[in-house]
């Protein structure tokens, strides 16, 4: 792997342990662990003393521009486990005809399409197939709404681990041939995304495979943390005043969170945080209405539905750490409805010429809702993530035809046709 060529065998890294999230229960890093004695997420902890002391600014800057340039602050200990493909640092793409329009502050979409399988999964399913290489794990298994299912094929492949991935039936196309032809054996399943989640779970005594589930491994969060390293860096080690995340699981704005914190910590930003704002869709919040009913846990949501299938979760067992989060960071929690997703998602492209996922549309909708409603100043400087490309999904058809073999009328062509 090109970002570690210079690197010895044995890897500078700092993990010290792994903590129950909710009891704080420690736990024995270099073991395979699925969720704390507990039953919630386990958090990865590390000697960030040590990091502050072997790591700077300087340093980091000559590296190169990739996920693993942050390695002193990733759980993989050994090169020879780094199962690859090309994770590079994804670009804060500004929308300034919006911000002037909406008469905004500054908003910058942190563009996730660009990693390996096209979404913003790869950060985390990398560094949970490095770690399954690293523990000798043979066979995973994943629930999926596609884009995790997508970036576990990609890097269980490459790193000769046999996945087994179960999709909810009306998953997209598009998303199954990609999970296929990357090599894992994908299933339909007559339900949502939790009930896929249970077969996984079922199936783990039965089969033997790991369960890679969001949040109930410690791995996925430390890829997915990197968007917040990354973003601090790409601001000159300053944060924005507020972030819109598609929040489903809720495995990236966790992160983020706990990312911030390490940051500080080793003295690479202030004291200064963003407010995290949880976007979750009109036809699926459990998130946003835990937050406004003041509580700690988010109960199923039934009948889940949305356009925006990636947030499309009824329930998340992370729900604790995403209200934390939102709720420490002087944050909240919004949802948008589909129509403010697809009209979002066909302005962004219009007037800036970027292709959002859907879900990348519904952080748009949440900023100008919030904008409207006063929960985001005009000053505010506002990242928006887009998960994954806007390539993956299905787009409205076009029906302009032209019939070379009349006479054509050039007049409609002009600038001020309508």
């Amino acid at each position: 792997m090109h970002a570690n060529e210079n690197l010895t065998t044995e890897r500078p890294t700092f993990v010290t342990h792994l903590e129950c999230s909710m009891t704080g229960e420690r736990h024995d890093a270099d073991v395979v662990h699925n969720l704390s004695r507990a039953g919630k997420p386990l958090l990865v902890r590390y000697d960030l003393d040590g990091v502050k002391k072997a790591l700077s600014k300087e340093a980091l800057a000559r590296r190169p521009a990739d996920l693993w340039r942050y390695r002193e602050m990733l759980p993989v200990r050994r090169v020879e486990n780094i199962v690859s493909l090309g994770e590079a640092m994804t670009p804060l793409v500004p929308l300034p005809a919006l911000a002037k329009k909406l008469r905004g502050g500054e908003i910058l979409v942190k563009d996730e399409g660009r990693l390996p399988t096209g979404s913003f999964k790869a950060r985390g399913l990398v560094m949970a197939v490095s770690m399954a290489k690293a523990f000798g794990i043979k066979h995973m298994a994943i629930p999926t709404n596609g884009n995790a299912g997508a970036a576990l094929a990609a890097y269980a492949s490459h790193a000769g681990i046999k996945t087994t991935i179960f999709c909810p039936e009306d998953t997209p196309e598009v998303n199954l041939s990609e999970i296929g032809i990357q090599g894992a054996e994908v299933y339909r399943v007559n339900g949502l995304i939790d009930d896929c989640g249970k077969i996984v779970g079922e199936g783990k005594a039965k089969v033997g495979w790991f369960d890679v589930s969001t949040l109930k491994e410690p791995y996925r969060i430390e890829g997915k943390k990197t968007m917040g390293i990354e973003l601090a860096e790409q601001l000159g080690w300053t944060v924005p005043d507020v972030i819109f995340y598609p929040t489903g699981g809720g495995t990236g704005l966790i992160g983020m969170w706990k990312a911030f914190a390490e940051l500080a910590a080793i003295g690479f930003i202030g004291a200064k945080r963003p407010r995290m704002v949880a976007v979750q869709a009109a036809g699926c919040a459990p998130m946003v209405r835990a937050y406004e009913r003041g509580e700690e846990h988010a109960p199923r949501w039934e009948d889940a539905h949305t356009i925006a299938a990636g947030i499309r979760v009824p329930q998340a067992i992370g729900d604790f750490l995403i209200l934390r989060a939102v709720r420490e960071s002087g944050g909240f929690a919004i949802a948008v409805s589909d129509d403010a997703i697809a009209a979002g998602l066909a302005e962004v492209a219009r007037d800036e010429g970027f292709l959002m996922c859907p879900e990348g549309a519904a952080t748009y909708a949440a900023y100008k809702q919030s904008l409207a409603d006063g929960r985001v100043k005009p000053g505010d400087r506002a990242v928006l993530f887009n998960c994954a490309t806007g390539l993956k999904y299905p787009l409205p058809p076009i029906k302009r035809t032209l019939d070379r073999l009349k006479p054509i009328d050039y007049s409609q062509f002009s600038a001020s046709a309508p």
